[in-house]
């Protein structure tokens, strides 16, 4: 990841520099719309997935910024019965859309890295209390 801020572009009013995390921002946010993904991972080294939610959006996700393109490594948890393939081209498409479109930069690459698989309704019901059924006499 970038630790500055490439010199994105100059103008006669003078430089547009648009800072990785904002990137990262983007890319987080664009990963979790598609259909198929349950959460963020916490990074390659490990860590528990973050399911969807705006605390840090940038989690999971690593930016490499140059002067015109930048590629995009994102961790996901998958929900369990989704077509792996089909959710993470979706990923794919989607980040590379919203970064091009919002930042003008050319995405080169767009890596997806699946950490996990979560099972959606999985959880067990509480289950009532047993009541003494009453016999008829």
């Amino acid at each position: 990841m970038s630790l500055l801020a490439a010199d994105y572009e100059k103008t006669d009013m003078g430089t547009i520099q648009i800072a990785p995390e904002v990137i990262e921002i983007i890319a987080g946010m664009a990963t979790i719309e598609v259909p198929g993904v349950a959460g963020m991972s916490g990074g390659f080294a490990g860590g528990i997935a973050e399911l969807l939610g705006r605390k840090n959006l940038s989690k999971g996700v690593k930016v490499e910024v140059g002067q015109r393109e930048a590629a995009i490594d994102v961790s996901v948890v998958i929900e369990f019965g989704t077509r792996i393939p089909e959710v993470a081209s979706g990923v794919q498409q989607n980040v590379k859309h919203a970064i091009e479109s919002m930042t003008g930069l050319s995405v080169i690459q767009v890596n997806v890295h699946i950490h996990d698989v979560i099972f959606k309704g999985a959880e067990k019901p509480a289950e009532e209390p047993e009541v003494p059924s009453q016999r008829v006499k």
